[in-house]
């Protein structure tokens, strides 16, 4: 059997270096987005996914559509060149629409960090976190055309611990979403429906997410924090308009905090963001244009600056 995988996120990448690793299923093709301007500098980056490639030895394609004449027949070829009779295509956080026909010219086999169908969608890990989540975990499902509705072969639970952020639960989701995939191409378990109870979706972060709005409760805007570190960001808007990043925050009160209007202040040289209700402590900032730091760094080079 061959494997070609598609992925572009860190994520993925994390699946992609175990599928090489377990030697039986190591991809013959990667396919990951094209290269894109990042930064402020606007430098011209590649994929995660294509990096651990590169690293990986392993053949690299970035075409503009994975759904053109061109890419379809490129995966083909690796999967000939395998002297393989069957093909699976592996995707794990792709970040662009598969269609017909590629969708019915191969096997493809989703590593979605869900349990579905809880959290369908672009951003299951963050929403997770940010819906205080008791558990979460990682989904193989067959793609269809639908949104992360197509059956599933295998599943298993992740705890979200207390202070998990992004980064500490989907470094734990990847290594079961590589094991769980591995697992599922060598014993290839049955398929089943996904439930129609239970559905909900994990849609794109935006920037509305990222604010943390001073109208909601305190202990809703720390998991904001912690579902955003430390790959978006969380910010919060001073009484000047300044929009400053927020990295790390921890919970004072989920109660409202007497005499205190909503929004940012600084009380005891703490920088401190009044709710509705309770009290959220920002413990690292980052000002537009700067690098992030401990509010106490912050402070003293700002002083009271955009605050109430």
């Amino acid at each position: 059997m061959s494997t070609i995988f598609l992925g572009t996120s860190e994520f993925a990448a994390a699946i992609l270096a175990r599928l090489a690793h377990s030697q039986a299923h190591r991809p013959a093709l990667v396919v990951t987005r094209p290269d894109r301007p990042s930064g402020r500098g606007r430098r011209l980056t590649s994929p995660p996914v294509a990096r651990r490639a590169r690293e990986l030895a392993i053949a690299l394609a970035q075409p503009e559509s994975v759904n053109d004449p061109d890419a379809r027949a490129l995966i083909a070829q690796a999967g000939q060149a395998e002297r393989s009779d069957r093909q699976t295509i592996v995707v794990c956080a792709f970040g662009a629409l598969i269609k017909e026909p590629l969708l019915s010219e191969h096997e493809l086999l989703n590593v979605h960090p869900s349990l579905l169908p809880r959290w369908r969608g672009a951003a299951p890990v963050e929403r997770a976190i940010m819906a205080g989540d008791a558990q979460t975990g990682v989904s193989i499902m067959r793609l269809t055309a639908g949104l992360d509705s197509g059956p599933v072969c295998l599943a298993a639970a992740e705890p979200v611990k207390p202070d998990d952020d992004y980064g500490s639960l989907a470094a734990r989701l990847a290594q079961l979403g590589g094991d769980l995939i591995v697992q599922a191409l060598q014993e290839r378990p049955p398929f089943v429906e996904q439930p129609e109870q239970g559905i909900t979706y994990a849609e794109k972060i935006g920037p509305a997410d990222r604010l943390l709005d001073p109208a909601r409760p305190a202990v809703e805007l720390e998991r904001v924090v912690r579902a955003l570190h430390p790959h978006v960001g969380a910010r919060v808007a001073l009484a000047n308009g300044t929009l400053l990043g927020v990295h790390r925050a921890a919970l004072q009160h989920a109660t409202p905090a007497g005499g205190h209007s909503p929004g940012v202040s600084v009380r005891e040289d703490r920088l401190l963001l009044d709710c509705t209700p309770g009290v959220l402590e920002l413990l690292v900032v980052q000002p537009p244009g700067g690098r992030a730091m401990d509010a106490s760094a912050y402070l003293r080079g700002h002083g009271s600056t955009g605050f109430r």
